[in-house]
């Protein structure tokens, strides 16, 4: 399956605000053993997609404060593999930049886009999927995400409808992109049967997606494709640098794939999670009869069920008693008490923190 005509851009810049404590600004999520198999989630993406590509066509794109934190877990990552962005700008500055530095090298290069922090735990079929869609824009300029079939009404996730649903071809026309949608809206969603969650890995070739930026985001198109020249030497930092200052803060999805009619999905069965919270971790992980998860705490649980204890402290005791569908975090100088449900306080925690208490505790 691998081809030097096939790259992997990894996505490694984002901060993990909803996995807070335990996933801090100096040391987000993507760099941490979430899983507990020894490896953090930026080795294990970067080691799914050994059999896709050369190493050599493998870039990393993250914020230039954890350059060195990529360097340090994924070592054989050369200089110019490495992709620093001097802002946070969501990610459609971070795919351009990727996609465009390679369209200057090989305009012939197919390339997968994919975050840097997702559990995939049926690595065969996912890497059948991602050949799928590769070949799908082998000679096309088709836009191709994968698609997850939803197994309940998250509001986390965006949602992609689809098109020739009972047709044999695995490559769908997508119909419409709806960001996050509230619940009653998501209940719609699945008892319809024709969405599934954006996975957010992106498959396309060189020509097709910079044609789209050009299409629906000139400016950050004219932006990227006026500093080739820089790419690939050693004034393209510097250069980058200035060029991300003009850079709109905006998504590829909202830029792109919800304006783009060129836009298809292929399906996925491959034992998906995106890791966007501690929910989503506790639904993954194994429960007692209680539906209570125990993750490397030194607790005691009496009469509460649906709940996440987590600590990285043994030498304290935690005793955790009447409580349902809580997370009780215990990481380094915070202890967080919380509905774990209820994903979008993570960011309002956040900010109180950072507005009341000071940015040390993030």
């Amino acid at each position: 399956m691998s081809n030097k005509n096939q790259y992997v851009v990894i996505m490694a810049g984002g901060v993990g605000s909803r996995f807070w404590p335990f996933s801090r600004t100096n040391r987000p999520k993507q760099f941490l053993d979430i899983l507990g198999s020894g490896y953090s989630l930026l080795q294990m993406t970067y080691e799914r997609f050994k059999s896709v590509c050369p190493p050599e066509n493998v870039y990393i794109v993250t914020n230039e404060a954890y350059a060195g934190q990529v360097k340090e877990q994924l070592p054989a990552i050369g200089e110019e593999q490495l992709l620093t962005e001097p802002h946070r700008r969501n990610t459609a500055p971070c795919i351009a930049y990727a996609c465009f530095k390679i369209a200057s090298q090989n305009p012939d290069a197919q390339i997968i886009v994919t975050p840097s922090d997702h559990a995939i735990f049926k690595e065969a079929e996912f890497l059948a999927t991602v050949d799928t869609a590769l070949k799908a824009v082998k000679d096309s300029d088709k836009l191709v995400t994968i698609g997850i079939t939803p197994s309940r009404p998250d509001t986390g996730y965006g949602y992609i409808q689809y098109l020739d649903k009972d047709s044999d071809n695995p490559v769908k026309r997508v119909k419409t992109f709806t960001e996050k949608p509230h619940r009653e809206l998501a209940m719609k969603f699945l008892e319809s049967g024709d969405f599934v969650w954006n996975a957010g890995i992106f498959i396309w070739n060189a020509k097709g997606i910079t044609k789209a930026f050009a299409d629906y985001l000139p400016e950050m198109a004219e932006t990227f494709s006026e500093i080739s020249g820089a790419y690939y030497t050693l004034d393209e930092r510097r250069i980058v640098d200035e060029a991300y200052a003009t850079c709109r803060n905006i998504s590829i999805d909202y830029g792109i794939m919800e304006k783009s009619d060129n836009v298809f999905v292929v399906l996925g069965d491959f034992g998906w999670s995106d890791l966007g919270s501690w929910n989503s971790l506790h639904a993954l992980r194994e429960k007692d009869d209680t539906h209570n998860n125990v993750l490397d705490a030194n607790a005691l649980v009496y009469d509460s069920k649906d709940c996440m204890i987590v600590s990285h402290n043994n030498d304290r005791l935690i005793i955790v008693e009447g409580l349902e569908s809580y997370l009780v975090a215990d990481y380094e100088d915070v202890v967080l008490i919380c509905n774990k449900n209820n994903e979008k306080k993570f960011r309002e925690f956040v900010n109180d923190v950072k507005e009341k208490k000071g940015e040390h505790l993030l």
